[in-house]
């Protein structure tokens, strides 16, 4: 049987007993804040990144299979002739303020106002590194299609996106845009919220992207979710390119947050494929080295996975094969 979401009424839950709230307390997170002295924001500024804006706007041809990461888990995907933006994030803080909280280790590679026409803006869920109100109201006068998990059109709608050019969905619906294309929301372990009185009122989801040619699996934000990763393996796999969150994990929110090895295993269980990690070297969200994410999942990563790992911007031809190490970390 599929997993479905479960729903009181207000308040989505996990199918997992999921703890968000760390074991050892919320004080023992902040001594640890302040006394830890492991490095979790880069000491040299990074980048400048540029992603070749004119490139990208060219007409995406019907045989392709291309993403451009833009950082953490924002990407233009290129596929069998269309061209999709996920969890778009473009502002300076993933916060509710653009003064204080977590800040961009760099500035966006593609700027807003070049990104080129796209079939469509994937969401994951809600929170505030998924999901930039700045970046959604310039999006809305684009006249582009929004895809989300139940409850965050609601967002969309307040930020100008009309009604019409929303489709929620909840895990296992198969959004048809054409005769040979599918965008199918398919289960995570996560939370949502944007506030202290709006936990878990919208749901959170990863997609699959399955075109005539190729097929894409983008996992959002998840915990380990074995059952979960079994069943779109099965129902969707192989996948021509997996994308998974690698860095803002910890102990103590093991249940919300992959990390390496576990996205490692989700990737197996999804029937394996050229892996794109997401989620890491972007913000600071976590109490690990900004570098520890993409510097485990090269020791933990066997000869048989096949990892992309470019520079933010850089274009990469998945269709073409092969791996990929920029090593862009090693140059700051």
């Amino acid at each position: 049987m599929q997993l479905q979401p479960r729903h009181s009424g207000k308040k989505y839950y996990n199918v997992l007993p999921t703890s968000v709230s760390p074991p050892s307390g919320y004080g023992a997170l902040l001594r640890r804040y302040l006394v830890d002295k492991t490095e979790r924001e880069p000491r040299q500024p990074l980048g400048p990144f540029l992603a070749d804006a004119a490139a990208l706007a060219a007409p995406v041809p019907a045989d392709a299979l291309r993403v451009t990461w833009l950082g953490h888990s924002t990407t233009l995907l290129e596929i069998d002739g269309r061209r999709f933006l996920t969890d778009p994030v473009w502002c300076n803080r993933v916060s509710p303020s653009q003064l204080v909280g977590p800040k961009r280790f760099f500035a966006p590679p593609l700027p807003l106002a070049q990104l080129p026409p796209l079939d469509g803006i994937i969401l994951s869920h809600d929170h505030y590194d998924h999901l930039d109100e700045a970046a959604i109201r310039v999006l809305a006068g684009r006249g582009e299609r929004f895809f989300c998990p139940l409850g965050v059109g609601a967002h969309l709608r307040r930020w100008g996106v009309p009604a019409a050019r929303i489709t929620e969905a909840t895990w296992w619906d198969e959004i048809d845009l054409a005769a040979d294309f599918k965008l199918i929301a398919t289960p995570a372990r996560h939370f949502s919220g944007r506030g202290l009185l709006n936990r878990d009122s919208t749901l959170w989801a990863s997609w699959v992207l399955r075109g005539p040619q190729h097929c894409v699996f983008f996992g959002g934000d998840s915990g380990p979710f074995d059952e979960a990763f079994q069943q779109i393996g099965a129902a969707y796999g192989p996948f021509d390119l997996v994308m998974l969150e690698i860095g803002a994990s910890d102990p103590e929110w093991a249940d919300i947050h992959l990390g390496p090895d576990h996205a490692l295993a989700a990737h197996r269980l999804l029937g394996g494929g050229p892996l794109l990690p997401l989620h890491w070297g972007t913000f600071n969200l976590a109490f690990h080295a900004w570098r520890q994410p993409v510097q485990r999942l090269l020791e933990a990563a066997g000869p048989g996975v096949t990892l992309l790992l470019p520079a933010p911007g850089q274009r990469v031809e998945v269709a073409a094969g092969g791996p990929l190490n920029s090593r862009w970390w090693e140059r700051s």
